[in-house]
């Protein structure tokens, strides 16, 4: 059974590289699991030795096959007990990514199989993040950055980037939630600040904010 620490890697790898499909660098990866950069290279040579990563000195690793399959693994226990713990034990959702980061490792597959059957198999976290399937498929929600939105388009928030709890909660005080409505009222390139109007209140937004946040524009049916 990989150790916590190889788990830790692995999922910090797969999140730095997905993106971009581009090796995760030493500093990155340093930065991203807070360990000095001689701890990662030491620790990425033995990923290498075990088959789970391609190292290449200066330039960073990208996982193998073996080694996705892990960090999926790790990723699905994570999003789908965040998932749980705002539905079913009430948690806000700047509260669930630390108490996730905990019980990701504790947790077995067969647990968090049970867990994802008894949430009607979700496809996405509460930070609109893809929940990965059991068989280890997984599918990006897709999105538009909020800031490429034009001056009156209106918009559905379906995916928050920056998953700090303070983010969050400031999010939350400005009214934007995962499913929120909105439309574009106003941008200002030159101060590159986005104005939004979110049931009825109106928000600026700097444009590195509202790059962080994705939306399509399907519209919402009233049940």
């Amino acid at each position: 059974m990989p150790s916590l620490t190889i788990e830790n890697y692995v999922k910090a790898i797969y999140k730095l590289s997905a993106p971009a499909d581009k090796p995760a660098s030493t500093g990155a990866i340093a930065e991203a699991l807070e360990v000095s950069p001689g701890t990662v290279t030491s620790m990425l040579k033995s990923l290498a030795d075990a088959g789970l990563v391609e190292y290449v000195p200066y330039e960073g690793a990208r996982l193998t096959s073996q080694g996705r399959t892990l960090a999926l693994r790790v990723v699905r226990r994570h999003r789908l007990i965040e998932l749980f713990l705002v539905q079913t034990l009430g948690f806000s959702w700047d509260e669930v990514h630390a108490e996730a980061e905990h019980l990701e490792h504790a947790v077995s597959d067969t647990l968090v199989d049970r867990i994802d059957s008894y949430l009607g198999h979700p496809a996405q976290d509460p930070h609109g993040d893809p929940i990965p399937k059991a068989d280890g498929t997984i599918v990006s929600p897709g999105g538009q950055k909020l800031g490429d939105v034009a001056v009156g388009k209106s918009f559905r928030l379906v995916r928050v980037r920056d998953q700090s709890p303070d983010f969050l909660r400031y999010l939350s005080e400005a009214g934007l939630q995962l499913g929120s409505q909105g439309k574009v009222a106003a941008a200002h390139p030159e101060a590159e600040i986005v104005t939004i109007l979110v049931s009825g209140k109106s928000t600026s937004l700097s444009r590195s904010i509202a790059d962080k946040l994705l939306v399509d524009f399907e519209e919402r049916r009233e049940t």
